[in-house]
This record gives C-alpha cells, structure tokens and sequence, in this order.
C-alpha cells in the first residue's frame, strides 16, 4: 500500500525516578546499600509483617526540597502519602507507598540545551515514593526469584510536560536532570544500578495537529543512548502504523537493547485503576518556613549560576560556559584550571577541545584523566608565555598524556619543544623561504591573503613547528613592505 505524504512531529513526556542517596530507606532505617546477597537489607518493613508500622525518612523530604527550589518550582507545605494499590510478587504489602493528589513539587522548570537553542521544558511534577523489589529469573532453572533490597528505596518521580519533540530533546531533558540531581547531591545518577530509571511516554500526530496522538510507554531505560534508540524505533514505528492506515493501541513498551526496538509489554485501554487512598499509617508531612528556609540557605552555587559568573569572571563563551557546568567534576576542575594560569578562556578551550577529544576516545571520564587540572593549567601557561605555540603545545599534551608523572618543564625538555626565541634564526628563515618563494610573494603583493599563509607555512615548516606563527608573520609583512 502506498503511504500518503505526512510530515509528523513526535510528542514526549518523561517520568524520571530518582533514587535518592540516602543511607536509610524512606520508611524503615534499612540500608540502601547497592549489591548485597538478595533480600539481606528487607526489613519487617519491607516484607510487610503483621503489625508494622511506617516511619518517614527526614533525609528524604530535605532531598526534594532541594530539588523543587533548584527547579524553581511550587513546592507545596502539606503532603499526604497515598496507597497505590496493585499485586504483584515483588510487592509484598499489595501496594506502594507514594503521592497523588499533594507532591511535593509542581509546575517547575528546566533549561536544555540542544545544538545552540536553549528551550524550558516544564516539569509537571515530582512525587515521593517507594520502590518495589525485584523478580530475579537468571540462574534460576526457570524459576523466578524476589529480592526486596530495593524495596522501600526512596525515590523522587519527576514527570516533564509532553513538551519533548525529539529524541535528541529527551536526552538533553535526561541529561539535565541527572546532572542537576548528582550536583545536588542527592542522587548518585549511576544508572547502570537502577539509580537514574526513564520511562518514556511517545506519541505521533500529523504536524500542526493540536490533539496528541495515541501515546505508549516505554518503561525502563537506563541509559541515555538506550533512550534515544528507543524513542527513534517507536516513533517510526507508530508511524508506519498509521501510514498503512491502523491504528496505534495504548501500551505498555520494552526496549530491547540488542535488537535495537522496542516491544509490546502489555496493551492497555486506559489507565490502571489503582484505588488511591490516603495512607492511615501516615500523618500528612508539614514542611514549616524553618524547614524551608533552612533548605535555601544550604543551596549550593546552581550551574546556571556558576555559568553566569564563568562567563564574567574568566571571559568564557556562554556556549562553553554550559559545557563547563554540566556536572560539579567539569565544573571544579575548571575553576582549579583557571585561577592556577589566569587564563580562563585558554584553558576553557583545551577543556573543551584536546582534553575532550581524548577522553571521548580513550573512554574515559574527566576524573580518570591522565592530565588533571593543574597539569593543565601548566599547559596553558606556556602557551600564554609564548614558550610554546599551538602546533608544539599539541604535542606537548600529546607526551603529558602518555606520561603522567612528567611535569611540563621535563616534558618540553626532553622532548625539544622550546618555541625558538632567536629572532636572527627566525629571519633567516623567513629571507630563504621568501627567496625560494617568488610567485607566492607576488600573490601577496596582489592581495591574495591566502599567499602569505603559504609563506607562513613554508617558515614553520623550516623551524619545525617552533618559530612563533605571529612573528613569522609580522616579520614577512615588514619585508615584502
């Protein structure tokens, strides 16, 4: 069947749950302590003994707290805990402890950034609740098994507003999140143990239409890559249905990470009926102006204000201000960069550029780097001296990063990266290469600008990369007149 020509814009809303890093869990002081033997941290809680009672965790409400004011979000004085009622095995109560009618936080806000367009994405709101166990089926003779160490981890479930319009948006939303909450402090944002889970709600609609589409879920994603794979499948595929004239069902998606698509969990006509109910275990949680002001005053330096104050302090670019902030690790080792040469838009740009390079193809994270902030900072500074030029600095990175414990002095001795000072050698060069260069010259003289950078090269080719390129140039401007 021949498709009709449609152009069709994808609608996306995220749920994100944030597993807080307390040391307690939200209702009982079992640990949250990752990779114990299965069911070593479930306490009476959590296996839910006759008799037993919930206790809520303060840690957990301070953590929230200090998510809604960094989201500049409502955050709302009364919560009352609701059960959320479904069975099944890994949930021994026949419920979960969370928020419906009262979360903690509503209607915040949250900058992304996607090429060079900043877009606020609103965030609906952020719940506190519980997290359920989990059925273990490896290794067991096709048995399945219950580990209930993750049940009763705190969590914060934070739901965007479907303003989401592409898969490259999500993750920049994803991506924003995780490293606002790991800023914080209040979440480790290890995703591959479960601490950073995205479930994605992604529909279709004909551009221009303003009702959305027939959205489904895909529940589970716990990397950023994974999540924009998955959106990519189902948004094509969801359009091939309607392209071929069916209709897309309401469900409940898997993403197969090594097929690459998604497949259907479970179909659903509407929303579970879970029968919300207060929880009579729990008085509501008043959160007084003490409370609150005591959250506010522990706020750390946001990135959008650490960027702000980059860009007028060490005259970085707001672009590389944003790359700069993206996490605390970026952020500190900047700074230490920055202040130990004076040189901040220098060292911004070897951050951001050689550094990354290499960390993005050796696989490693700015923490592993061979060449931490203050050997950096040594780089910079005999660029900044004119000791080294771009070219010999290049390579000076090169041999810093191959050995670790050499400082910058042993590593331009020893490998003879001395930038030449001597401006009698330098004019030899220059007068050779001028003299072999005759037509070149002529160019210049024409005003062919591409000419001179000819001659330029043809110099440092000479001097092996250690003349200084601006005095080479200054020298041939003066002798061809």
């Amino acid at each position: 069947m021949e498709r009709p020509f449609m152009t069709w814009e994808t609608v996306i809303g995220l749920e994100i749950h944030v597993q807080l890093n307390t040391k307690s869990k939200i209702f009982s002081g079992a640990s949250t302590a990752f990779g114990a033997e299965p069911n070593a941290h479930a306490s009476v809680v959590e296996c839910a003994l006759p008799g037993v009672l919930p206790v809520m965790n303060r840690e957990v409400v301070e953590k929230a707290i200090k998510l809604g004011l960094a989201l500049n979000a409502q955050i709302n004085r009364k919560n009352v805990f609701d059960r959320k009622n479904y069975f099944y095995p890994d949930l021994p109560k026949g419920y979960q402890i969370s928020q419906l009618a009262l979360p903690i936080i509503e209607h915040g806000k949250l900058d992304i950034v996607v090429g060079d367009e900043v877009k606020t994405i609103n965030v609906t709101r952020a719940h506190m609740e519980e997290d359920a166990g989990k059925s273990v089926h490896e290794g067991l003779d096709g048995a399945t098994g219950i580990d209930l160490n993750r049940a009763g981890t705190p969590l914060l479930e934070v739901v965007s507003e479907p303003e989401l319009r592409s898969a490259a948006e999500a993750v920049a939303y994803a991506k924003a999140l995780h490293g606002l909450v790991t800023w914080l402090d209040i979440c480790d944002g290890n995703m591959a143990e479960g601490s950073f889970r995205i479930d994605a709600n992604v529909s279709v609609r004909p551009k221009g239409q303003a009702e959305f589409g027939t959205r489904r879920e895909i529940k589970n994603l716990n990397s950023f890559r994974f999540l924009e794979q998955a959106i990519h499948y189902e948004a094509e595929a969801q359009i091939e249905i309607l392209e071929d004239g069916g209709k897309v069902q309401q469900a409940t998606m898997l993403f197969d990470p090594e097929k690459g698509e998604t497949r259907v969990m479970r179909l659903k006509e509407d929303a579970h009926d879970y029968r919300y109910f207060p929880d009579p275990d729990l008085l509501p949680v008043m959160i007084s102006d003490g409370q609150l002001q005591k959250a506010k005053d522990g706020m750390p330096e946001l990135p959008s204000e650490m960027a702000q104050r980059f860009v007028a302090e060490y005259g970085v670019s707001e672009y590389d201000a944003r790359l700069l902030t993206a996490g605390r690790v970026q952020a500190a080792f900047f700074e230490t960069a920055a202040q130990a040469c004076g040189q901040g838009k220098l060292a911004a740009n070897w951050m951001n550029g050689e550094l990354a390079a290499m960390l993005n193809k050796e696989g490693l994270s700015l923490a592993e780097s061979p060449i931490g902030a203050l050997r950096l900072a040594e780089l910079v500074g005999k660029i900044a001296d004119g000791t080294l030029s771009s070219k010999l600095a290049k390579k000076a990175f090169e041999a810093m990063w191959a050995e670790p414990e050499a400082g910058i002095a042993e590593i331009i001795e020893k490998h003879g990266l001395q930038q030449m000072t001597d401006t009698g050698a330098i004019e030899a060069m220059v007068d050779e290469v001028l003299a072999a260069n005759a037509k070149a010259v002529e160019q210049f003289k024409a005003g062919n600008d591409k000419a001179l950078n000819a001659i330029v090269g043809q110099v440092m080719k000479a001097s092996k990369g250690k003349a200084n390129p601006a005095q080479v140039q200054d020298l041939i401007k003066a002798k061809i007149g």
